[in-house]
């Protein structure tokens, strides 16, 4: 039993491994550039160009304010998307990479990968605006404790096997935290049949020695063609969900427990910005001369991702009335403001701006 558990492990480790070498492989360039932390990040590109640069920041961004707010879908929400083509406006620095792999055939592989290192004030300050929640710093490192069972019976995997859950580790840092693993001595060994049955409280206690006291139960099995898994997750005593997943593929099933625990932490702990909530609100612009005045407005605030709707109420003389559908507050219509805005002030209620 134990041969036919150590294959099944070894089976995923290979998978994990040749994983890890598609998606890195070979730096030809020794110790070349790389990312890290919430506000930078690795994207392909085709090439170096100013489109392929350009298309590649916009997806970094994406993929840093999913760090920052943990929420995987932060790209289909409202006024991210429109924002996202301006990403150059938020970078920090950025270089290029020429990565060398080898594909399952065992040909040499190459490709280029944009490394983007984003403005933290920036960034959090877009979030904001856009009524993102943002999950804070630092952040817990929950103890993952999973059993597999091939059909042979239910192990552990600990630190020695890590790579036997690589999938589920680096799906938690896609998501902007990071997975423990115990040590797996023989007294955790132990712990497998409570893992087996959910029973989270006796899982707790074996976990005790670890900090934070937040733990990640989670059974793979075979079903069927494929693999299912039923996962918990558990802050300090507390059941804050409960979720299966189920893949052809273990290394799939697996991500998915990362991704509930990520899920939970940010429904618990992530917090909103100032912006103030999305909504109609009236707004007044003053010094509309021209019908080119009206144009420049108006594409001005179509430009705006904060801005949703235009619905125009009043024009009388130099002054237009309008009602903004915005995806925040009037706090943060007012931060997106910049210096390149046909018009300046805001001040009174309701807000009153000027033409430049």
């Amino acid at each position: 039993m134990r041969r036919i558990f150590a294959a099944a492990i070894a089976t995923l480790i290979a998978l994990s491994a040749a994983t890890a070498s598609a998606q890195t492989g070979l730096r030809t360039e020794g110790d070349v550039a790389g990312a890290q932390g919430i506000y930078q990040t690795e994207v392909p590109v085709n090439g170096q160009g100013e489109s392929d640069r350009n298309s590649g920041l916009a997806r970094a961004l994406g993929k840093v304010l999913a760090k920052l707010t943990g929420d995987r879908n932060v790209t289909a929400r409202p006024g991210v998307g429109a924002e996202l083509r301006n990403a150059k406006d938020y970078v920090d620095s950025y270089d290029f990479r020429q990565d060398q792999g080898v594909s399952p055939s065992g040909a040499p592989t190459f490709g280029t990968v944009l490394v983007a290192r984003f403005k933290p004030d920036a960034v959090n300050e877009l979030a904001g605006v856009l009524g993102l929640g943002i999950w804070p710093e630092p952040r817990p490192k929950p103890v993952l404790w999973l059993a597999i069972d091939d059909g042979s019976g239910p192990r552990l995997v600990g630190l020695g096997q890590a790579n036997a859950a690589r999938s589920a580790l680096n799906q938690a840092k896609t998501r902007g935290y990071a997975l423990g693993l115990p040590a797996g001595n023989a007294a955790e060994q132990a712990v497998v049949g409570a893992i087996w049955r959910q029973d989270v409280a006796a899982v707790a206690r074996a976990s005790s020695r670890y900090s934070p006291p937040m733990q990640l139960v989670g059974k793979l099995y075979r079903a069927g063609s494929g693999w299912k898994a039923d996962w918990v997750f558990v802050d300090g005593g507390k059941v804050l969900s409960k979720w299966s997943s189920s893949d052809p593929d273990a290394r799939r099933a697996m991500a998915a427990g990362a991704d509930g625990a990520a899920d939970a932490l940010i429904k618990r702990y992530a917090k909103r910005g100032s912006a103030g909530p999305a909504g109609s609100y009236r707004v007044v612009f003053t010094g509309l001369d021209s019908a080119d005045d009206y144009i420049r407005l108006s594409a001005a605030l179509q430009r705006m991702a904060v801005v949703r709707k235009i619905t125009p109420v009043a024009a009388h003389g130099d002054t237009y009335e309008v009602n903004l559908d915005l995806v925040s507050g009037l706090p943060g219509f007012k931060r997106m403001v910049g210096d390149d805005a046909p018009f300046v002030g805001g001040e009174g209620d309701p807000p009153v701006y000027r033409m430049k």
